[in-house]
Formats: structure tokens, C-alpha cells, sequence
């Protein structure tokens, strides 16, 4: 018997950019086959995933395992109650997380998964109604299936036709699929993404409000408009926004006065010492209600290219600021 005598191979740039444009290809029309299969048998799924009184439970072994994670993720922060059971941990007692009133979306590629068929008896047996999502509706978990997703594929991306490559993308394809179509039928709305993804970006925006981050009571620069010039420049000094309101003895906003204003007054040449606020204030300044959410703020702010604004209740009555600096902080931005 002759020893193989292993030699190292060396790297050839074209083949690994014709594999991967191969695999892009492969992979897409994987992604695109579905879509003639994709019919009564979806909106039934769609349909029992809306009425279920417990969670949707995704199960899956190996590759289509970490497929079902992102599913039941992606579920669950769309508005679908979801959770991932492993199959093997589920023959050792995690079965009772599931219950007659869940749904089991089983993915499996083959559909012979001995993990995966070993539990069908016993989910049948206790009522909970079963989706198979399977390359195989021929399979043994597509005929213990009440609802079959055809997630077959012609062929793998791997060239050795072993790695799940292609029929993983068509799994993942499929659940995004479920997804969308769950929370539109849900009527599930941005702020409700942002419900449940409150320490992300997206959450952040939508649900910080004005209230929220503003700067309000003694930190809030203001003045009445017959203070004089030196009055106005010790206010804006002390408070660090940038800019001063100009208020009347009511808390209406008569103006606002702000570095860019001294910066262009100055360049005129003006002696300043002899001004009163009302006299060197922009009028009418833009304002937004306290109860907005804060990137509106940011809008207001894109929009007329300005580094500040004033904050006014809902008698429009000044109440805060904010700057840029603050929204940052608050990583509104």
C-alpha cells in the first residue's frame, strides 16, 4: 500500500472568483425556485402561525439548526411570539417547553433527520399542529406534517454536493418570507420594532422623545427682550447651548440668538455694547413641541441647517433646547 503523499496547493485567484460568482448564481436561483412553489400551502402556514394561541417553536439539527435560530428570531422581533428548541435536548426533557397550544416548524433539508423524526410521534401526540419545512416532501416529516413548505433546492453551491449551501439559503429565504407576510397581517409597525429592540439604534430613535433628553428649567439659556447685549452674551456663556431664547414675561419665544449671529455681527463692525437683546435677536425662531420624538428634532435641524432649537409645550410656551451635542449624547444621532 502506497502512502498518499500530501502536496500544498496553490491558491488560484481566478478559480475562487469563479466559484464565488458560481455560488451567487446557484444560490440565487435557488432563492428565485421557490417562488413558483410558494402557494396555498404558505398562506395556510401564514395563516396557522397567526392563529396559534402559544408560540411558534422552530426545531432544526445542524446547519438547518442554526437556519431555525434566525427564524425564530426574526419572528420574534417581528411581532410572531417564537422560541428555538433543539431536537436532540428536546429527546432529553426539553420537550416540555412545548405545548398543545404551539406551533412546531420543523426545518430539515433531507427530512430524515433522526433527531427531528424521532419527536414527530410525540408533537402529534399532544396536539401541537406541525409545519415541516423540508427539501423532501416525500420525507418522513413531511408526511407526519400537517402544512409541508417546499424549501428544496436543484442543487448545492458546495462542488463536492455535501456543505449545505444552497438549500440553507432557500430555508432562510423561506422564513424571512413567513416573517414579512406575519407582520403585515399583524399590522406590526416600525414602533413596534423599536419595542422590542430598545438598546438598538432603531429603538432609539423611535422612542426618545424631546422630554427625554432636552435641557429644561435653569439649564434652559433664556432672556427677557430688554436685556442688555452684555446680559445676553453672560446667559449664552453660562449655559452652554450655543444660543439664547428670548422670552417674554409669559414664556412666549420672541427669538433666538446664537454664535453664528455674534460671528456675523462682528464681521459688520457693529459696537454691541449698546444693543438689547430684541435688537440683535433672529425673530421667530423655528420651535418644536416637547412631546416630539427626538430625531424629529434632528430632522428640523438637517433641514434648515441649524445647530439648536427650542423646545415649547403644548401652549407653546418655552420649556427646553436642544443641540446637537445633546442628541449625540443621547445617540439620537
Amino acid at each position: 500500500m502506497v502512502a498518499r503523499q500530501d502536496q500544498e496547493k496553490v491558491f488560484d485567484a481566478a478559480q475562487a472568483l469563479r466559484l464565488a460568482q458560481q455560488t451567487f448564481d446557484i444560490e440565487a436561483a435557488a432563492v428565485l425556485g421557490l417562488k413558483a412553489r410558494t402557494g396555498e400551502a404558505f398562506t395556510r402556514a401564514v395563516e396557522a402561525m397567526l392563529g396559534v394561541r402559544g408560540r411558534v417553536v422552530v426545531m432544526g439539527m445542524g446547519k438547518s439548526g442554526h437556519i431555525g435560530r434566525k427564524i425564530a428570531a426574526t419572528l420574534a422581533s417581528t411581532g410572531t411570539p417564537a422560541m428555538f428548541v433543539h431536537p436532540a435536548e428536546a429527546s432529553h426533557g426539553d420537550l416540555g417547553m412545548i405545548k398543545p397550544i404551539d406551533l412546531v416548524l420543523a426545518v430539515s433539508n433531507s427530512g430524515e433527520v433522526d433527531e427531528v423524526t424521532t419527536l414527530l410521534p410525540v408533537i402529534k401526540r399532544m396536539g401541537a399542529k406541525l409545519v415541516a419545512m423540508t427539501g423532501n416532501p416525500h420525507s418522513t416529516l413531511a408526511r407526519h406534517a400537517d402544512i409541508v413548505l417546499d424549501s428544496g433546492v436543484e442543487k448545492e453551491a458546495c462542488p463536492l454536493q455535501l456543505a449545505p449551501t444552497a438549500s440553507t439559503t432557500a430555508q432562510l429565504a423561506l422564513g424571512d418570507a413567513l416573517a414579512v407576510a406575519l407582520l403585515d397581517a399583524r399590522g406590526f409597525e416600525s414602533e413596534d420594532f423599536a419595542r422590542s429592540h430598545p438598546g438598538g439604534a432603531l429603538g432609539r430613535k423611535l422612542l426618545t422623545h424631546l422630554s427625554d433628553v432636552m435641557r429644561s428649567g435653569e439649564a434652559v439659556p433664556r432672556v427677557g427682550p430688554d436685556a442688555s447685549f452684555s446680559e445676553l452674551m453672560r446667559e449664552m456663556s453660562a449655559k452652554g447651548l450655543g444660543a439664547s431664547a428670548i422670552a417674554d414675561a409669559e414664556g412666549r419665544v420672541l427669538g433666538i440668538f446664537t454664535d453664528g449671529d455674534l460671528r456675523r455681527l462682528i464681521e459688520k463692525g457693529l459696537d454691541l455694547r449698546g444693543l438689547t437683546a430684541r435688537e440683535v435677536m433672529h425673530a421667530g425662531p423655528r420651535t418644536i413641541r416637547n412631546d416630539a420624538l427626538a430625531v424629529e428634532a434632528v430632522e428640523l435641524m438637517e433641514q434648515h441647517r441649524i445647530t439648536s432649537v427650542l423646545i415649547v409645550d403644548a401652549d407653546g410656551k418655552l420649556c427646553g433646547a436642544v443641540n446637537t451635542n445633546d442628541l449625540m449624547r443621547a445617540k439620537v444621532i
